[in-house]
């Protein structure tokens, strides 16, 4: 009976290990471009392959499969004798419908055109990323779906900025998707998100999770990046033959909010009104200060109109003014009454006195008796 119980706990543990062993097949590690080729190319769908070293590599690499590279922290960066002279020069490329790749905690820098390509739906997550350096800009969503949960752009581009390009290539059949589910931060404020305008691109989609931290929208014909207080990062107008796929709560529109030398500008929902309590909240001013108005001129002559639906973009003049100190009134003191008083009250006090007079006499007068 014992033997059969230890035969059946072998075979249990034997078992067990065949569940376990794939997973931990799947996992492998990169210390340099070699090993991080021969890692991708044998890695199956779904594996994570972990970076043990700062890389350097002289070609793009393109994904054809579910696919994690977990940079811990490292950082794969471009030769300046980068091999590769055609086709695509992406460091890294999601490429067809099979292609998810997940880049974590590594930084990657400098290359000949893009940092990262989602291609012809291929999707890219991007997660405790930096980017910077790279010829033609940082990611490049090209008919594929790239969602951002943590980014870093650094400068990228060469005349101008350019952080993440969305664009449609001539034989892409696939609408590009950009998806903000946490935060994206950049160096530069000039073209964080900017829609290529070089004809191909017809269409894109916006989205952002209910848990987003920075916020795409689309303010009227341009694209914008918010932060948290829905504060405007970046613009960039949209060229007109391009349409943006959004839902209602992405349509916004931009409030300039003027107060002398400073300026706020936040978006807020199109064609909704707003409250004088929300415009308060982006002022600030000094100790014994006040708002005393919202205007739509400089002159302070119109004021805002708090019932307004907005349409479109808006310029609104923040009237301050110092708060004026009031002297508190003080009452004069009564005058002292040196009238003599009569009356009732005279009577009295003639009463009194005649009370003491009397009984001094009378005290007087027994004292003299005893003598």
């Amino acid at each position: 009976m014992k033997k059969i119980i230890n035969l059946i706990i072998i075979l249990f543990l034997a078992f067990a290990m065949l569940l376990i062993l794939p997973n931990i097949c799947k996992a492998a590690t990169a210390t340099n471009e070699e090993t991080l080729n021969n890692a991708i190319q044998s890695a199956e769908s779904g594996s994570t392959i972990e970076i043990q070293n700062n890389i350097t590599i002289t070609k793009p690499i393109t994904v054809t499969k579910e696919l994690t590279i977990d940079g811990n922290g490292y950082t794969i960066a471009g030769s300046t004798e980068w091999t590769s002279t055609s086709g695509n020069q992406t460091m890294f490329t999601a490429s067809s419908s099979n292609a998810k790749l997940t880049l974590k905690d590594i930084d990657l820098n400098n290359g000949p055109k893009y940092g990262v390509q989602a291609y012809e739906a291929g999707k890219v997550i991007l997660n405790n990323v930096g980017i910077t350096g790279f010829r033609y800009g940082g990611i490049l969503v090209n008919g594929g779906y790239v969602e951002i949960i943590d980014l870093h752009l650094g400068y990228n581009g060469t005349v101008a900025n350019n952080g993440i390009e969305i664009d449609q290539g001539t034989s892409v059949k696939n609408t590009p998707t950009l998806v903000m589910n946490g935060t994206l931060t950049s160096d530069s404020t000039e073209n964080v998100i900017r829609p290529a305008e070089n004809g191909y691109l017809t269409e894109f989609i916006i989205s952002n999770t209910e848990s987003t931290v920075n916020k795409v929208v689309i303010a009227g014909d341009k694209v914008v990046l918010t932060d948290e207080n829905d504060k405007v990062i970046s613009e960039t107008i949209i060229p007109e033959k391009v349409t943006p796929n959004v839902d209602e709560s992405a349509k916004k529109v931009i409030i300039t909010l003027i107060q002398g030398e400073k300026t706020n500008r936040i978006t807020v929902n199109e064609g909704e009104t707003i409250t004088k309590e929300l415009l308060d909240e982006y002022i600030t001013i000094e100790d014994g200060y006040e708002v005393v108005g919202y205007f739509t001129d400089k002159d302070y002559k119109n004021e805002f109109d708090f019932k307004t639906k907005l349409d479109k973009d808006i310029i609104i003049y923040v009237k301050i003014e110092k708060i004026e100190e009031t002297v508190p009134e003080t009452k004069p003191e009564p005058e002292k009454d040196d009238v003599p008083k009569t009356g009732v009250e005279s009577y009295f006090s003639l009463a009194i006195l005649s009370i003491i007079i009397s009984t001094a006499g009378i005290i007087y007068i027994r004292k003299k008796n005893l003598k």
